[in-house]
């Protein structure tokens, strides 16, 4: 075996690594409103997670892995840009790691384009960089938690005027039992948008080393692609049912406390628009989308019952994620060129 398939197959080996990670990370995306309404406990909450993540592979088709494997021009047969895909997800995994021990519930999406993106300039400067790749996700970091808050603001508005007139523990009761299908739905639409994610890294790798043609189109009936499908979805589902539940108390807990009807509203908001948002091709962040619905919730009954200081915290996070996620890409792929003679 030549010394490029050994680097392919350790960077297909570290892009799975870096689903699982993408997995831990957002579980807590998945999870955090069912788990603070206490319709399931942390660990059943995760499986539950872990299994429609896997099952979202039958449901959508792979527009937004086209999108992430078109961020930077590859070149077919250039060595050099399988080094590219290898620093781009190293920036993503290490700011990932980083945000998940300080506790903060940033887009594992943001740190991969960031990451593209940086090693990307690192190499040939920005010209290589499918800007309207990257806008079309950048316009959706303010878009995604918008749409999510006032689909979630105006789903518990209705809410509260078709049950107004029934007991608080009856509605309680209902919404606990249908608390498992909106749960359900938003695990669908997180792992149908971010498993994808890693299959577009895999698929840039493959074009990059030759092996895969540019306009490679990928299917679960087409044996040569079906395995970066599979794969991809059977890594988020593991890291999900790791969970992580350091951003669980930031997303469930310290920004507004949430009801099972406010679990619901908030959890069918974010389904709602990551499925709009997959179907479009375009990969946002998960993260976002959850939190922009738990505010609007929140916002139904007080605005003070919202802890904005947690919710500012989160913001500046997210504004910072794609820039430092490209530095650290772009550092590691000065270190490879300095490191590895001829490059």
């Amino acid at each position: 075996m030549d010394s490029l398939a050994v680097l392919v197959i350790g960077t297909v080996i570290i892009a799975l690594l870096f689903d699982v990670i993408n997995g831990f990370h957002d579980s807590a995306n998945s999870i955090a409103t069912v788990v603070s309404t206490q319709v399931l406990s942390p660990r059943t909450a995760v499986l539950w997670a872990a299994f429609f993540n896997f099952a979202a592979m039958f449901v959508f088709p792979a527009k937004v892995a086209d999108t992430i494997s078109k961020i930077v021009i590859i070149r077919p047969d250039d060595p050099v840009f399988v080094y590219v895909v290898l620093c781009g997800l190293i920036g993503a995994i290490i700011w990932d790691l980083i945000t998940w021990w300080w506790g903060l519930p940033t887009s594992s999406s943001h740190a991969l384009i960031g990451g593209f993106v940086g090693t990307g300039a690192a190499y040939q400067g920005l010209s290589i960089i499918h800007w309207d790749k990257v806008m079309k996700t950048v316009e959706f970091i303010p878009l995604a938690p918008l749409i999510g808050l006032v689909f979630g603001f105006a789903v518990m508005l209705a809410l509260y005027w078709l049950f107004r007139r029934w007991r608080p523990a009856k509605i309680d009761r209902l919404f606990r039992r249908l608390q498992l299908l909106s749960a359900a739905l938003y695990s669908l639409g997180h792992g149908g948008n971010d498993a994808q994610k890693t299959m577009g890294v895999i698929i840039a790798l493959l074009v990059a080393a030759g092996w895969f043609d540019v306009n490679t189109e990928l299917s679960l009936l087409d044996f040569k692609t079906a395995w970066i499908i599979l794969s991809c979805h059977i890594a988020m589902a593991i890291g999900t049912a790791f969970g992580g539940w350091r951003i669980v108390k930031t997303m469930g807990m310290k920004i507004t406390k949430l009801k099972p009807v406010g679990g619901f509203c908030a959890e069918t908001a974010g389904a709602f628009t990551l499925f709009v948002a997959t179907h479009l091709g375009i990969p946002v962040s998960t993260t976002h989308t959850i939190t922009g619905a738990i505010i609007g919730v929140g916002a139904t009954t007080n605005l003070s019952a919202i802890k904005w200081g947690v919710a500012a915290r989160v913001v500046w996070a997210w504004i910072i994620t794609i820039p430092f996620a490209a530095l650290i890409g772009a550092l590691s792929f000065w270190i490879i060129r300095l490191l590895h003679p001829g490059f």
